[in-house]
């Protein structure tokens, strides 16, 4: 990774790693109109999360198995997989 706002994307998908999130949630904490942070369309466009309908929890977010191998590559395991 190289981009300057890939460590931003690693803290995204860090966080989304440690527990899958409800939709609303991921994008009140990371959505922005910035055109120059685009961290969570970079994350999805990445495969990096993916959105998930969970029966009774509507949308999640969740880490991809791309996203923890990411992680342990960069030396960011997160708490749970």
């Amino acid at each position: 990774m190289t981009d300057p706002t890939d460590a931003l994307v690693l803290d995204l998908v860090e966080w989304v790693a440690a527990r899958p999130r409800p939709y609303g949630e991921v994008m009140e904490a990371w959505r922005t109109s910035c055109p120059r942070l685009t961290i969570w369309e970079d994350a999805v466009d990445r495969g990096l999360v993916v959105r998930e309908q969970a029966q009774g929890a509507g949308t999640i977010i969740r880490g991809t198995p791309l996203g923890r191998d990411l992680l342990r590559n960069e030396g960011r395991i997160p708490a749970a997989t």
